[in-house]
């Protein structure tokens, strides 16, 4: 390195001080800011011990988290693997909410230090505030006072009613967190007036086609009765805005058994519940996002003489084993990496926009060769989930990379068929299979209220559409329709019906359990 390098250094060696962070956390902001025309949150960096590190895995990431013995029992599963050496901590964690929050621990060294701030408090803060499911679910800004009210809240629970039962009414919440999100926006609730003008416009109408004719026409063979049963359903069902996707809402709202308390604590897990619903469909793209990022600020960094190839070298190596992805017949392989196959995307919409092939012009005609890597990146970092973004930007010269093929498992065959492979006959079906398996809503149990008479026996009924004949372990779902009756009250039923058929393939209820 030339003598007046080494004076361009931001740091020397593995040690680090708040002045050495401070001074590299500005370099990798005029970077961020100028450069890749990032738009963040203000950040707030602090430093953790391995411990607090811990402590924060065992309660979903989350500072200020109320307290539940299920976060203990997670904590304890971590340290025993983390003492063992079976598994090794985060560099960081950072928080959705404004100011963004980034912890750091306070092992790493200087170079890892730069890395991860790179890492989250620019990638991920800048999808944190910019991606439109984030912008539509969360609030970044009351995040953290909303924790801890909840904090609070709970704890004086505990102290009023006491720790047991406050903790069986959230043992049930959780045992329904995943069924406790809006996964579409709802449209608004109309106002008291407006309530009252439809009733005026609906009378109006049927006053204006009543005829008396009607009267003198003999009753039907089915009875009168069964016609005002339906009619009572339908407008109980309406009345009640169902079918209803999400369980912990409705609970929270109808059940007749909770006390306000109980109501209270079920909204705080549902928050949370929907708080973190963004992240599940966006792990791809959040995770690719940041690691582009880090890569190409500490790339930019080295260019400039501000880090040194010893530091660059140890920056790459943990680069190096994040975006690692083992090959299909690897005993190691647990799927795809999100932060390989993330990382690999934005590189190649990079590559795109400044060095496309006939093939990239062909599949890409908007971006390719135009130049605006920046731009194209920004845009599908605001506007897409990992379904879209993968159905939008894979490419052909992406899949061959990852040599990508597709598997067909039909229940009924004792084989499985490679059904395409990676070439021009198989890239659109590849990529659909391969974006459809990131469609959060498409995968996840579809589980809804569809009916319930609060006047009469009060009786729930709850009805899952099965999807590709996949049926409930019945184990989990008899404990789960349990956790339901809990909160309720009274008897619940599950129906499973096929979504293609409508044939109804199980029934089951709470009062079978209990007999």
């Amino acid at each position: 390195m030339p003598k007046g390098a080494a004076s361009n250094l931001l740091f020397r060696d593995s040690d680090w001080n708040f002045e050495t962070l401070s001074r590299t956390y500005d370099a990798i902001e005029t970077i961020a800011l100028d450069e890749l025309l990032l738009d963040v949150y203000p950040n707030q960096l602090e430093i953790i011990s391995s411990e607090q590190m811990l402590d924060a895995y065992s309660s979903v990431g989350m500072p200020l988290m109320y307290q539940h013995w299920s976060f203990g029992k997670r904590f304890v599963f971590e340290e025993h693997l983390y003492r063992k050496g079976r598994r090794g901590l985060a560099y960081e964690l950072v928080i959705n909410s404004n100011p963004c929050i980034t912890y750091l621990m306070e092992e790493n060294t200087m170079a890892m230090q730069a890395l991860v701030t790179a890492h989250a408090a620019f990638g991920h803060n800048h999808f944190f505030k910019n991606n439109y499911l984030f912008q539509q679910w969360t609030d970044a800004s009351a995040i953290l006072s909303y924790m801890e009210f909840a904090k609070k809240y709970i704890a004086k629970c505990e102290e009023r009613y006491g720790t047991s039962e406050v903790e069986v009414i959230l043992d049930s919440a959780h045992a329904l967190m995943d069924q406790g999100v809006f996964r579409y926006r709802r449209p608004p609730r109309l106002s008291s007036e407006k309530e009252r003008e439809r009733a005026r416009e609906r009378l109006e109408y049927e006053e204006q086609t009543y005829s008396d004719l009607w009267r003198t026409l003999p009753p039907s063979p089915d009875g009168h009765g069964s016609k005002e049963a339906e009619r009572d359903a339908s407008e109980r069902k309406k009345e009640l805005n169902l079918p209803e996707e999400n369980l912990l809402y409705f609970l929270e709202k109808t059940s007749l058994i909770l006390e306000p308390w109980q109501r209270e604590l079920l909204r705080i897990v549902r928050v949370i519940a929907q708080y973190f619903y963004p992240q599940r469909q966006t792990k791809v793209m959040n995770e690719g996002c940041a690691t582009f990022v880090h890569y190409t600020i500490m790339n930019r960094l080295f260019d400039q003489g501000r880090i040194s190839e010893g530091s660059m070298l140890e920056m790459l190596h943990s680069h190096s084993n994040v975006v690692f992805q083992p090959s299909f017949d690897d005993p190691r392989f647990p799927g795809i990496n999100p932060y390989a196959l993330g990382f690999a995307m934005m590189q190649d919409i990079q590559r795109v926009c400044t060095d496309p092939t006939p093939e990239d012009r062909d599949w890409f005609p908007e971006i390719a060769g135009s130049g605006k890597w920046r731009e194209t990146l920004i845009d599908a970092w605001a506007n897409h989930r990992d379904e879209s973004f993968i159905l939008q930007y894979l490419s052909p010269a992406l899949i061959r990379k990852f040599r990508l093929f597709l598997l067909t498992d039909e229940a009924g065959d004792n084989y499985c068929e490679v059904a395409s492979i990676h070439n021009e006959r198989g890239y659109e079906t590849i990529r659909t299979a391969l974006a459809r398996s990131y469609d959060v809503a498409a995968n996840q149990s579809d589980i809804q209220v569809v009916d319930v008479d609060l006047l009469g026996d009060r009786h729930l009924r709850l009805q899952h559409n099965v999807k590709n004949g996949i049926l409930l372990d019945e184990a989990s779902r008899d404990a789960t329709l349990r956790h339901v009756r809990h909160l309720w009250g009274y008897d619940v039923s599950l129906a499973g019906i096929d979504a293609e058929t409508d044939d109804v393939l199980y029934e089951c209820s709470t009062a079978q359990a209990f007999e």
